[in-house]
């Protein structure tokens, strides 16, 4: 027993980037050119909540100074650069009007009804009006699972991973790249990955708690159930966030509904989230913008646009666990049901929240800190 401890040990540690995208498509990317209809469409068609934008080489600075090109196999020749990460929060916040391309806060017009125009901006437009749209990052495939996890667990979400770069003997997270295609990973993958090749080890620590395991962030900004879905956007634009939990609004006269408040101990109802809206259709936008962001939960998401293009949430079903839940149990959660991370509840009051990065970070540490691993 012992003896196979070991080997799965051994296997763990020599685990490479190279190993999580085997099986992985193509990378998705959209033209700088695209308009955001078009990348909504490919979001849609393709069921990601970010692409890379590609351009012709020579002209642009890439996103925080990254160069990452992609060049001819054969003749080394540069086809294109990738000069940030479009997302769909990027889409969504230049939609709801707070955005540099209408002259900034008040300079849009706050209830969508030039959405159509909005709509037809190309997508180098928007590049890195949310901060995420700046992190454009390379896995080198030789680079180790547990230097990926380090990465991930810092809140970088996904990374290029080139498939033949001309950087082999180079492990690590680099922002300089030159190859002739590449695949994209992801926290979900990585996390995928290891719940699909456990060992003794990270059977162990997946049952802890996610309290025990130090998992929990107990800080949770919210909306409530009175919180437009415009300015629900503009709430998480403004604190870099991709989701937030819908609790249910107090009587209190000084609660804004138009900004976030702390969710903690507070009756949770609902999840807004970017990636909700990536199935609406922008035409309907303008009518849905109005509506609370809870309104939205409980009726757009049952049109049958949304369902083609969602995974298997139904509506208004919250992805919640317990400080006591064991974390395979928690990380099960969130790749079943295709979330980023799971909100922590005790008696349905919202206790805390569970990321995809917090769940990364933990598993790093206790496999780090176990000398039968290293």
């Amino acid at each position: 027993m012992q003896q196979q401890t070991k080997e799965q040990n051994q296997r763990l540690r020599e685990i490479k980037v190279k190993d999580l995208t085997a099986d992985k498509r193509r990378l998705v990317e959209v033209p700088y050119t695209a308009s955001l209809t078009h990348a909504m469409n490919v979001f849609v068609a393709n069921k990601v909540v970010a692409v890379p934008v590609a351009a012709p080489p020579g002209h642009w600075i890439g996103a925080g100074g990254s160069m990452i090109m992609e060049s001819d196999k054969h003749t080394g020749a540069v086809r294109k650069h990738y000069i940030g990460m479009l997302t769909m929060l990027d889409i969504l916040a230049h939609i709801a009007g707070d955005d540099q391309i209408n002259g900034g806060v008040g300079g849009g017009v706050d209830d969508g009804s030039d959405i159509d125009k909005k709509m037809s901006v190309p997508v180098s437009s928007i590049i890195g009006h949310c901060l995420e749209g700046l992190s454009l990052w390379t896995l080198n495939p030789n680079t180790s699972i547990f230097d990926c996890m380090e990465v991930f667990s810092k809140g970088i979400h996904r990374a290029l991973v080139p498939t033949d770069g001309q950087m082999e003997n180079i492990s690590g997270v680099e922002l300089v790249e030159s190859a002739s295609s590449y695949q994209m990973v992801t926290q979900m993958d990585l996390l995928k990955f290891l719940m699909n090749h456990s060992s003794d080890e990270l059977d162990g620590i997946l049952s802890h708690s996610v309290k025990e395991l130090g998992a929990v962030n107990e800080t949770v900004f919210a909306i409530t159930d009175r919180t437009k879905v415009i300015d629900a956007i503009k709430c998480m634009k403004a604190a870099l966030l991709n989701a937030v939990p819908i609790v249910m609004a107090s009587h209190s006269l000084e609660e804004d509904p138009k900004q976030l408040i702390n969710g903690n101990s507070r009756q949770l109802v609902g999840t807004f989230s970017a990636t909700d809206l990536r199935g609406c259709h922008f035409a309907s936008l303008q009518t849905w913008l109005p509506l609370t962001a809870l309104e939205f939960t409980e009726t757009v998401r049952t049109r049958p646009l949304f369902a083609a293009a969602s995974n298997t949430i139904q509506s208004r079903e919250l992805i919640t666990c317990h400080v006591d839940s064991p974390l395979s149990e928690v990380i099960n959660k969130a790749l079943t049901k295709h979330v980023h991370r799971v909100w922590v509840v005790n008696q349905g009051l919202l206790a805390g929240v569970v990321s995809l990065t917090d769940m990364t970070r933990v598993l790093r540490v206790s496999l780090l800190s176990d000398p039968q691993v290293m």
